[in-house]
């Protein structure tokens, strides 16, 4: 697992570096991407999405918040959840940050049989659970 924990590592490296105008942590940048799709997000949902429990999660939130790029309003239907939205600069960024992403993995992955390219992401998806 080690192997695991170096891949890990320098590819948030790599990424953190692909993304440094954003002034964005790797978390920041996490949350950013599961959101870019446009649609709102519970932090329950936001949270499950990155991997990371709920009382973490409002810290990367009140960081991305205060910096403009999110929003947090009410759940049309459900009052008590916290309904999580990306303004227009968070959508750029986000844009962004998955676009990094996405060219971070094909200049990993360059060059590998498709087959073991298949092969990889089948292990990453049960890794992720």
């Amino acid at each position: 697992m080690l192997t695991l924990q170096r891949a890990t590592h320098a590819t948030l490296q790599e990424l953190s570096a692909a993304v440094v105008d954003l002034d964005v942590t790797e978390s920041e940048a996490n949350a950013l991407a599961n959101l870019a799709d446009g649609r709102g997000r519970t932090v329950s949902q936001l949270g499950a999405g990155i991997g990371i429990r709920p009382t973490t999660l409002t810290g990367v939130l009140d960081r991305l918040e205060r910096k403009g790029l999110i929003t947090r309003g009410i759940r049309q239907g459900d009052r008590r959840a916290v309904l999580i939205e990306l303004t227009p600069a968070g959508s750029t960024a986000a844009t962004e940050v998955l676009r990094a992403m996405t060219d971070l993995e094909n200049r990993l992955l360059e060059g590998l049989p498709a087959r073991t390219v298949d092969e990889a992401r089948q292990v990453l998806k049960a890794l992720a659970g």
